[in-house]
């Protein structure tokens, strides 16, 4: 599915204004602006309740696949941590990609939920990341990880000292970070057809969820809800006639 610039831009929510400043935002995860309306606020938003391919779903009644191996081509790129009032989002450099339908896929961002979107046979976790990738089309790609409480997760370390408390706000980041240290060791995942878990809600975004989660530490994870101010889940979609692959 190619994607306008604009659900590309709305994909890696990028509402931040040149100066680091909030802009005005009209849907989040409470009240009248809550998910249970978005496809009221606004006529763009439709799919976000007409939509029959939505994510997040519940991962269960797998179906076994002959899945490839992710091709994953990360480097130490990562520029800058903003906090956007919906979420705290790490902006990549160029220069990383996903290879996967004979398609190359950029990381364009990556971003984190609390508690997690996605759940897998019922269990919801603490937290989970979503490495965001475009390819030249516009066409969308998701890895997703969960997170358990445990450990610290070595690059959440160094990412949270760089984390904005408040909406509107961005860090630089130093160098040398790479995104490869948020995933597990061991990579097998589940892949299912979905969409954009925030407004506009687009389809035809490819989704690949590690099977096992990697750990963050309490701190960690209380440092990340306290920054955004409130649970930035969307709820349970209705998976319909989708298969989720294993």
């Amino acid at each position: 599915m190619k994607l306008s610039k604009a659900s590309i831009a709305l994909t890696m929510v990028m509402t931040t204004g040149p100066a680091g400043t909030l802009l005005a935002q009209h849907w989040g995860y409470e009240g009248e602006a809550g998910p249970q309306n978005w496809g009221k606020l606004d006529a763009k938003f439709a799919m976000c309740a007409s939509g029959k391919n939505q994510s997040p779903i519940d991962l269960s009644g797998f179906v076994e696949a002959d899945l490839k191996p992710l091709k994953l081509d990360y480097k130490a790129g990562s520029a800058e941590i903003l906090n956007n009032g919906h979420t705290v989002q790490v902006n990549y450099a160029p220069g990383s990609s996903l290879a996967v339908d004979s398609r190359a896929f950029d990381l364009k961002q990556f971003h984190f939920h609390s508690p997690s979107e996605n759940k897998m046979n019922g269990k919801q976790f603490p937290l989970e990341g979503h490495l965001v990738h475009a390819d030249k089309d516009g066409n969308l790609a998701v890895v997703a990880v969960m997170f358990q409480e445990g450990a610290a997760n070595a690059l959440l370390t160094r990412l949270w000292e760089k984390m904005p408390n408040k909406a509107g706000e961005k860090s630089t980041l130093p160098t040398g970070l790479s995104v490869s240290q948020l995933l597990p060791k061991e990579r097998d995942y589940y892949r299912f057809n979905g969409s954009l878990t925030t407004p506009p809600c687009s389809e035809g975004v490819r989704w690949f969820v590690m099977k096992k989660p990697a750990t963050a530490s309490k701190a960690q994870i209380e440092q990340f809800f306290k920054a955004v101010g409130v649970a930035n889940n969307r709820p349970i979609q209705a998976t319909n006639a989708r298969a989720v692959l294993q």
